[in-house]
């Protein structure tokens, strides 16, 4: 039986962020296809992780700058170690390297985080965003560094896949389209679902963790939301997210038809009674796990060329595409209130779910990519040089600065 290590940023939580979604996602295939999966992090066990033990996986706690791992990770000795983000190659991939040279190293980036830093970085300078604003940014240089040292780097944008080549000429086959994988849908599934009549409200729903949900319910308050209210008084906002801080708190104003709802039980189950999705979203990167989560509920949205970016494949939106404050508001109402335009908004859903994101059109393609990798990675990487000129240097470096970090704990 083939092995696999998962290193974690953070442990996962499939009903607080997409990111956990994702990563249940990858445990599923690589189990299905007969690895043993062991996750390991250095984060504090939180109230809403998931039980990995239910799903047959084996969980470590590891920590950082600590020799104990190499001793973990040389009796485990996989076959193939799967990064949490790129925050996390650069922590352990050194030691992955040296302790188990032959295991196939894979990225999950989750999103390209340099895009996401740097539009949100024009977002502030009041500015339009421009591509090569990455060559600026430190995250850049490290992302893009993390993505040359590895062997495969998971990628859930094409978007990003075509900025990656065209921007900082990484070779694709360096690189693998992976989105958010789901069950096919048929229109006979929507007579499940709540009615129009059935559902009432508007909705958003976000981790309040990540800067972009923060910045959208924002922007909806201030903006958007007395626009809509003015058009139609009667209409109710309920915003759902994990982890509200005390500002997010702050914006509740029940007499405003504004609500906070904090942490949903079940974030399935308040989208299906919700009749539409608002995401007013302005930066940000990767694919918005809200919004296909918006059209397996059937419930129609409202969104920025942001929020919908690499999700549809040029089909007609799951609902509407509106960067103005004032259409936003209007095709809200508009979809609110008409039930016509709202049903065959929940059939363009179905439509994007079955051509962009079915499970078994990608599932058996990223196997068959890491079988290729362990059958013949010394001629893979013997075509990526600058891999492997970094994995080198980062080698040393990264190497003597956590020994260095370890011999001072240590001290201490």
């Amino acid at each position: 039986m083939k092995k696999l290590l998962i290193i974690g940023f953070v442990w996962p939580e499939p009903n607080s962020s997409a990111a956990g979604g994702r990563m249940m996602q990858l445990i599923s295939i690589f189990a299905a296809n007969g690895f043993e999966i062991t996750f390991a992090s250095p984060a504090l066990d939180s109230d809403f992780m998931v039980d990995l033990e239910e799903f047959g996986v084996i969980k470590k706690s590891i920590e950082l700058n600590s020799s104990s791992f190499d001793d973990f990770i040389l009796e485990l000795n996989p076959d193939v170690v799967l990064f949490d983000r790129f925050m996390t190659e650069e922590q352990f991939g050194w030691r992955v390297s040296e302790n188990c040279p032959k295991a196939i190293r894979l990225l999950d980036t989750e999103d390209l985080h340099c895009l996401r830093t740097a539009r949100q970085k024009a977002f502030r300078e009041n500015r339009t965003f421009e591509l090569y604003d990455l060559l600026s940014e430190e995250v850049a240089k490290r992302e893009i560094a993390s993505i040359l040292r590895c062997d495969l780097s998971l990628m859930i944008s094409e978007f990003e896949m075509e900025v990656l080549n065209d921007v900082f000429k990484i070779d694709p086959k360096l690189l693998f389209y992976l989105p958010f994988l789901v069950d096919e849908m048929k229109e006979d599934d929507l007579l499940k679902l709540p009615s129009f009549e059935d559902r009432q409200h508007f909705i958003f729903i976000g981790n309040f963790l990540h800067e972009p949900n923060w910045n959208t319910v924002l922007y909806l308050k201030e903006a958007i939301w007395p626009s809509v209210k003015k058009q139609f008084p009667e209409a109710v906002l309920e915003v759902y997210g994990a982890y509200p801080s005390q500002k997010v708190l702050q914006l509740h104003q029940p007499k405003d038809g504004f609500y906070i709802k904090g942490r949903a039980e079940e974030a399935n189950e308040v989208v299906k009674k919700a009749r539409v999705v608002l995401a007013s979203i302005r930066f940000g990167a990767g694919l918005k796990g809200k919004l296909l989560e918006a059209m397996q509920c059937g419930t129609p949205s409202v969104t920025t060329d942001i929020g919908a970016e690499a999700m549809h494949a040029g089909l007609p939106w799951n609902g509407f595409i509106e960067n103005d404050i004032e259409n936003f508001a209007k095709q809200a109402v508009l979809l609110f209130q008409d039930e016509s335009v709202w049903k065959q908004s929940q059939k363009n859903g179905i439509a994007i779910i079955n051509e962009c994101y079915q499970k078994n059109k990608y599932s058996n393609k990223l196997i068959d990519e890491v079988n290729t990798l362990l059958m013949d990675s010394e001629s893979h990487r013997l075509h990526n040089f600058m891999g492997s000129l970094l994995q080198y240097h980062t080698l040393k470096s990264t190497k003597y600065m956590a020994k260095w970090i370890e011999a001072k704990n240590k001290k201490n």
